[in-house]
């Protein structure tokens, strides 16, 4: 994703669902849609695919955040009831879960930066990210329930970040769960003011952008790929891309700095 690209997507129609920036190895994706709460509908999905699929390595670290009073408010309930037919609800459903996997696919590690409201497929959004800040005002809900829908995709993500009896409770009930909340349950990694959520999502981000990119990408795909694993089978396979990372000239340079006490200079950035 060049600097112009971002600059003409900025400066685009003020119906663009989607916002880019991109500076010093962070691209910010900003839902747009705030009078619409931000929902994933077709057109929002689509555009937020084109946007990741177009990320290059350039791009250390991802944050996806939105404007207005919601993060994201799930799917577009208006535009599924217009839709009643099971082959529509398929593919929707499929274009969605395509979406939720590119963020698990890429090498980069993606940060939620919420601030309001995160219900149904908004929290599976959340649940989704390798990493989550929100504003300590925010709430989060799978409230499928409340409309006679479970909500069965965002319950995939949902019951692989807090238990599962918290899982199926939020799930089953549709209740809210306050920020604090979040974090003790394990779904937010923490919780700050309002005015301070942007600067420490940015701290985070450039704590990670400080790291050898190569460390962080093979670190990504193993940490998910093991968790599915049985613990020997995740031990010989953590084993051999350990290996394997060792072989990188980040690995070679980064022990020499330390030995030598000073900053290591990565040659994959």
């Amino acid at each position: 994703m060049t600097h112009s690209k971002v600059e003409s997507e900025q400066s685009a129609s003020d119906k663009s669902l989607i916002l880019t920036h991109s500076e010093n190895g962070i691209v910010q994706i900003t839902l747009n849609n705030p009078a619409g709460y931000n929902v994933l509908s077709e057109d929002m999905l689509a555009q937020l695919q084109s946007v990741i699929d177009s990320i290059t390595s350039d791009e250390r670290v991802v944050i996806i955040k939105a404007n207005g009073k919601a993060f994201c408010a799930g799917h577009d309930l208006k535009q599924m009831r217009n839709n009643p037919q099971q082959a529509y609800y398929n593919k929707l459903f499929r274009t969605c879960s395509h979406f939720m996997n590119s963020l698990l696919a890429i090498p980069q590690p993606v940060i939620a930066q919420v601030d309001g409201i995160a219900t149904a497929a908004g929290c599976q959004l959340v649940a989704n990210c390798d990493l989550a800040i929100a504003s300590d005002t925010s709430r989060f809900a799978v409230s499928g329930i409340d409309v006679g829908l479970f909500c069965s995709t965002p319950s995939v993500p949902l019951s692989r970040n807090i238990s599962r009896k918290r899982a199926f409770e939020m799930l089953m009930t549709g209740e809210f769960i306050s920020a604090q909340k979040a974090v003790d349950w394990g779904l937010l990694n923490d919780t700050v003011n309002a005015k301070d959520l942007n600067d420490t999502v940015l701290a985070l981000a450039n704590r990670i952008v400080g790291k050898s990119a190569v460390a962080v990408a093979t670190g990504k795909a193993l940490f998910y790929k093991q968790l599915e694993m049985p613990l020997e089978q995740a031990y010989t396979h953590a084993g051999e891309i350990m290996a394997c990372n060792m072989m990188a000239e980040d690995v070679g340079e980064g022990i020499d700095a330390f030995k030598e006490k000073r900053k290591p200079s990565w040659t994959h950035r």
